[in-house]
């Protein structure tokens, strides 16, 4: 027996019955050999924290674009949050927590620069629309490692696709047709939500936006006044909820989902869409819309010949203008747009 193998029959004897095995996953999209020592979801959650997107990430915006201050969330650091909530719940469950990992490791790779202000100028930009989730999935599948992509199993790539929640989507209660097919998926939803809910309140008091007074009174006397607090309560709540069900997907009680999301169009109201910390982002439609054109317009400079010949133009310019750091997007715009000062030749003689 491997060591694979061993962990394996580990799994089987120690996780819920709702739980997904590692040894059950329903494959790769392309078959390859075991490793001898990692099960596949573990072996999935290493490919995504190796590959470059994810490196990309410590460069992306989450809510405040460049941010002078050294505490402020990237999306790498969101990431990070999901994925420590993400398990914290799973093992509570005794769910499988490296699938869990990686789904909340790999759920943003596809995120634009400047955060969503740049995801809603690539939806108006490129035909047919734009969704980081359906981003994400594509560099998993095809982008990272020269085309060949990650080749990850079934059961992450479906959290991945399945995790996104807009503006007004339920992080619960979906129907099963929207929701992650897995119970470590669903949990990885979920704690996206209470990840960013918490520390975008969060930054956004350290950044001047409002006092946490501000805040609404009857979510923070559910949930908590801090964000530790509140995050303890949702954990606890879908924890319970999710129990109470039988695991038969993830759930929160109706008073803390309430509160949680009260809070969410508090921060749309507050931050997300207001005009004080989004003025840097109005500029983004023309950093974006310009670096569009002028990959269009020279595409043998800058985007992937073989996409452009088995996809189009469009496909090739928005896989790289996705997957652009916000400091790359604007050093590129600088140099592509922006004119340099002439320095002549030094002449002797001349002032």
């Amino acid at each position: 027996m491997t060591i694979r193998e061993e962990l394996e029959a580990r799994e089987a004897e120690i996780l819920a019955p709702a739980a997904a095995r590692s040894a059950q996953t329903r494959g790769r999209l392309r078959p390859e050999p075991d490793d001898d020592v990692r099960p596949a979801f573990q072996r999935d959650r290493d490919r995504i924290i190796h590959c470059k997107a994810f490196r990309r990430l410590k460069h992306k915006t989450q809510v405040f674009f460049s941010p002078a201050g050294d505490h402020y969330r990237t999306r790498l650091t969101h990431t990070l949050e999901v994925s420590q909530i993400a398990r914290t719940i799973a093992k509570v469950l005794r769910l499988n927590e490296e699938l869990t990992e990686a789904i909340a490791l790999g759920h943003d790779l596809g995120h634009t620069p400047f955060g969503h202000a740049g995801e809603r100028v690539l939806q108006a930009l490129v035909p047919g629309g734009f969704n980081h989730y359906e981003q994400s999935l594509r560099i998993v599948d095809r982008l990272e490692h020269d085309g060949e992509g990650l080749n990850l199993t079934w059961e992450v790539r479906d959290g991945i696709a399945k995790h996104s929640k807009g503006k007004d989507g339920a992080p619960v209660g979906v129907p099963a047709d929207k929701r992650a097919a897995t119970l470590e998926g669903q949990i990885a939803r979920v704690a996206d939500l209470i990840a960013y809910v918490n520390h975008d309140i969060d930054d956004a008091v350290r950044a001047g936006l409002f006092e946490p007074a501000d805040l609404p009174q009857g979510p923070v006397q559910r949930l908590g006044a801090t964000p530790s607090a509140r995050i303890a309560t949702m954990v606890k709540d879908v924890v319970v909820a999710t129990m109470a069900g039988g695991l038969a997907e993830a759930r929160m009680g109706p008073g803390v989902l309430d509160a949680t999301l009260a809070l969410r169009r508090y921060l749309f109201e507050a931050v997300y869409e207001n005009e004080r910390s989004t003025a840097e982002f109005r500029k983004t439609a023309g950093i974006l819309g310009g670096l569009w054109e002028k990959l269009r317009e020279r595409p043998g400079d800058f985007l992937d010949r073989g996409t452009i010949e088995t996809e189009g133009l469009d496909a090739a310019a928005r896989d790289f203008l996705a997957g652009m750091t916000d400091r790359y997007a604007v050093r590129l715009y600088e140099e592509l747009f922006i004119p340099k000062p002439w320095v002549g030749p030094e002449i002797a003689g001349w002032d």
